[in-house]
């Protein structure tokens, strides 16, 4: 579990609900990071409301700081801020993904040729 993870509101109070939910949702995401970064990571997650006299549209945004200086961000809009940070989190989940398969080799696999020849 990623355990600093910062939620801000800008023009909108942020309630207990939405940090549990939050914490579930960001706080898996260090399962796709590799090994030695899990850590430090940072998340820091800002919602702000647009729109100040209807409140109807929120923007969630997430910036995840991962060791060697790697910053990581998504930001979404969405009329539901429970549906916004599920955007949100699958956005950095593919990001993410990219991250590991840049820094992480690549296992070399034997060929099937390899494996049924016959060796005298």
């Amino acid at each position: 579990m990623i355990e600093k993870i910062d939620i801000t509101g800008h023009d909108f109070k942020v309630e207990s609900g939405l940090e549990k939910y939050v914490e579930k949702r960001i706080g898996k995401l260090d399962r796709y990071l590799p090994k030695g970064s899990k850590k430090d990571v940072v998340a820091k997650m800002v919602v702000s409301a647009i729109g100040k006299k209807s409140m109807d549209k929120y923007e969630i945004s997430v910036a995840m700081e991962i060791p060697g200086g790697k910053v990581i961000a998504a930001k979404d809009e969405c009329s539901n801020v429970f549906a916004g940070v599920d955007l949100v989190e699958a956005k950095l989940t593919g990001q993410i993904r990219r991250y590991k398969l840049e820094t992480q080799p690549h296992r070399q696999k034997k060929s099937l040729k390899n494996i049924f020849i016959r060796r005298k």
